[in-house]
């Protein structure tokens, strides 16, 4: 029996021109349409999420410019793969050829897999087109990042969905049998990705009911495509980042955004949570020091209860920490004061505020003159606590938000008492 060809794939554009998204790079005066036009290719890396039209581009470039096609799966190859592929290159390339060579994922290849391309790309025998859901910068050699030209695909708009919806029926010559709302929850579901909202579609138009199918029997038919997310690749930094930044704006409603697309992409809550215990020290620090009590009480309760009820606790120290005043007094304190052990290495405390246990020490001045602050009218004597030789620092200076406000005004009375026992 002869196995159906997916939607997807009979409905695969054949030019630029039919392409769905994209347009910062297709079109009038676009990047690869200037390179179409000039008839000469370079060796690129298309980074962008799944769906998006990354092998779709590649075949047509190579039709376009009449090159021998060939495709890799880095998952799937290996180095006798690539061998055969740059022998059979080499011979084309002998018969006045370069050779398309398209290579998904290329970002699994290891540093002398990827090292493997480099003199076939500077001679002109591949031009190479890879594809990478990855950063490029973090993932490629230097040496091949620096022979490609590397073109960001955007996920597709709900806009760009539509169309693709409107071509299948065009397609398959037939409405399908979805409510504007359970169309709606469709493009939701998909995500950006064009492959898996025709995967959707395919399913959609196999069926035949009576009625259009509302949002409930959407849900029944069609299984939640799983959100784009690596917790050990990009994605993961990209949203703990734009969770800390939407804290640190104090934007409580992004902070939950991002928070809810973590979990959602299956991220474990008590790395959440310990990135949530540095940010009250980090950025809140003593403007509420009730932040870091608070988060380590949420952390606490989300251990005890686990998900999903913990997860309540979680968000309720999350929503105090992007509402809470900020200051990162703190966090640039205590580097300085780093900086200044590692200067003055290991030089002696002012011997007035060491103790004396022995009466060598005692003649040795250890101990002599050192004020005890409670016997003193304000508890403060005023003393230098620093070594003799480095003098008196400032590492930490609060700001005028939250409690660090009365802070800064102790540090200023102290400042004047100490001045005035000089």
């Amino acid at each position: 029996m002869k196995k159906p060809i997916p939607l997807a794939e009979q409905l695969r554009p054949k030019v630029l021109e039919e392409v769905v998204g994209q347009r910062h790079l297709l079109g009038a005066n676009k990047p690869l349409t200037r390179m179409l036009e000039k008839g000469q290719l370079y060796s690129m890396i298309f980074w962008g999420p799944p769906g998006t039209g990354k092998t779709t581009i590649a075949h047509i470039l190579a039709t376009t410019c009449g090159m021998p096609f060939v495709s890799l799966s880095a998952i799937f190859s290996g180095v006798a793969d690539l061998r055969k592929v740059f022998e059979s290159a080499q011979k084309t390339f002998e018969e006045g050829k370069s050779t398309l060579l398209f290579v998904d994922e290329i970002h699994r290849f290891n540093r002398s897999q990827q090292d493997s391309f480099l003199p076939y790309v500077e001679k002109g025998i591949i031009t190479l087109v890879g594809a990478t859901t990855e950063n490029p910068s973090f993932e490629l050699n230097g040496a091949l990042l620096s022979r490609c030209q590397v073109f960001s695909l955007h996920r597709l708009s709900a806009e760009d969905l539509e169309e693709i919806w409107n071509r299948a029926e065009k397609y398959l010559k037939k409405s399908l049998p979805l409510t504007p709302e359970a169309k709606m929850q469709l493009i939701e579901l998909a995500d950006g990705d064009g492959r898996a909202f025709l995967n959707f579609v395919e399913v959609i138009s196999e069926e035949n009911p009576l009625e259009p199918y509302g949002t409930a029997e959407l849900t029944k038919l069609i299984t939640k495509r799983a959100p784009l997310y690596d917790k050990a690749q990009e994605g993961h930094y990209n949203l703990i980042s734009a969770l800390h930044k939407s804290l640190r704006g104090s934007d409580p409603d992004a902070a939950l955004y991002w928070f809810a697309r973590m979990l959602e992409g299956g991220e474990d809550p008590l790395y959440i949570g310990r990135r949530m215990i540095r940010f009250a020290s980090e950025d809140v620090g003593l403007a509420d020091p009730q932040a870091l009590v608070q988060t380590l009480a949420g952390v606490q309760a989300y251990e005890r209860l686990g998900s999903p009820e913990g997860e309540l606790a979680l968000v309720q120290a999350l929503v105090y920490l992007a509402t809470a005043p900020k200051s990162n007094a703190i966090y640039k304190a205590y580097p300085q004061a780093l900086k200044a052990a590692r200067q003055f290495g290991s030089i002696m405390p002012p011997k007035h505020i060491l103790n004396a246990p022995t009466g060598l020490m005692e003649k040795e001045g250890y101990g002599k003159g050192y004020v005890y602050d409670h016997d003193t009218p304000e508890g403060f004597s005023g003393q230098d606590y620093f070594p003799e030789e480095m003098g008196r620092k400032t590492f930490y200076n609060p700001v005028e938000r939250g409690f660090e406000r009365d802070i800064q005004k102790r540090l200023c009375y102290w400042q004047k008492l100490r001045e005035k026992k000089r």
